[in-house]
């Protein structure tokens, strides 16, 4: 840090926009249709970046600026993150060979209670009806080097569980994966963007480096690597509102303070958990009508 302190404090703020995807595809059911890209408009958007001098990095570059001066110093100026959660099949048959055509990669958050065996059809799971990927698929997006992290097993609300029941979301969400592809995964991803300082500290001592939430902001090399601000992106997601965020414009930049109504909601949500009333944030994982999730 120079002596005045302004340079790196500067740069360590400039917004660095972490997307985030779930489905890539032109008929998604129901229950994902709001939060689905068209191909067309993700292949639009993937070119806008590069139009605009934006420089796709790994998840990875972004976590080490954020744990590291040296690194942050060599951050690009002007970059972005592509992530996507759940482990949708389009994944590798969409949004791969695009991202590959480009040069560029992504992280890829698995909800592992929602990948199929290999060879199955889609059956039962946390999730609702929707093409998923398999583990052989999986495994071939790690060979080609996309990053796998985790999304829990079965996309709870990780601040409404007990203790008791964050073992299986947080830890053995993670020696799933790491046993299907036979080494180390260190990045998370809260369902819903939900987590909280208990979870947050249960997600490290798990072994997990990283975990993104949502928070419709910016992230930063002076971000929380256990609470990186994330953008959604949504079916009604236009290209002016993208091309803000290419140019680091139109949401605040992390790190920033949790709200008094996010703080709010998550007792709503905690209480009605207690009362085993729990807000729903998805539909039953079976064919049925209901509001969409986030994250």
């Amino acid at each position: 840090m120079s002596p005045s302190g302004a340079g790196p404090a500067v740069r360590s703020a400039a917004p660095v926009p972490v997307l985030l995807y779930h489905s890539v595809c032109e008929e998604p059911p129901a229950w994902i249709a709001p939060f689905t890209v068209r191909p067309r408009a993700f292949a639009r958007q993937l070119d806008l970046l590069a139009d605009r001098g934006v420089a796709v990095v790994p998840l990875s570059r972004l976590v080490a600026a954020q744990r590291s001066p040296a690194a942050a110093a060599a951050l690009p100026a002007r970059c972005a993150v592509l992530t996507f959660d759940d482990g949708f099949a389009d994944f590798h048959t969409t949004v791969a060979p695009l991202l590959a055509a480009r040069g560029l990669t992504a992280t890829l958050y698995l909800t592992t209670g929602a990948v199929r065996r290999p060879g199955r059809t889609a059956g039962p799971g946390p999730l609702p009806p929707a093409a998923m990927l398999d583990w052989d698929r999986v495994r071939e997006l790690d060979a080609a080097g996309f990053e796998i992290g985790g999304h829990t097993a079965t996309h709870p609300q990780l601040d409404t569980l007990p203790p008791a029941a964050l073992a299986p979301e947080i830890e053995g969400c993670r020696r799933r994966i790491e046993d299907e592809l036979g080494h180390r995964v260190t990045a998370f991803a809260y369902p819903h963007g939900y987590s909280g300082p208990a979870v947050r500290r249960r997600t490290a001592r798990a072994g997990w480096t990283s975990a993104a939430a949502v928070r419709q902001g910016f992230s930063s090399a002076a971000d929380e690597p256990l609470r990186i601000a994330r953008l959604m992106l949504r079916a009604d997601t236009g290209p002016a509102e993208f091309a803000r965020w290419a140019a680091g414009e139109g949401a605040p930049v992390a790190p920033f303070p949790e709200g008094a109504r996010t703080r709010g909601w998550r007792a709503w949500r905690r209480l009605r958990a207690r009362l085993r009333v729990p807000y729903e944030a998805l539909p039953p994982p079976h064919p049925a009508g209901g509001a969409a999730a986030r994250g």
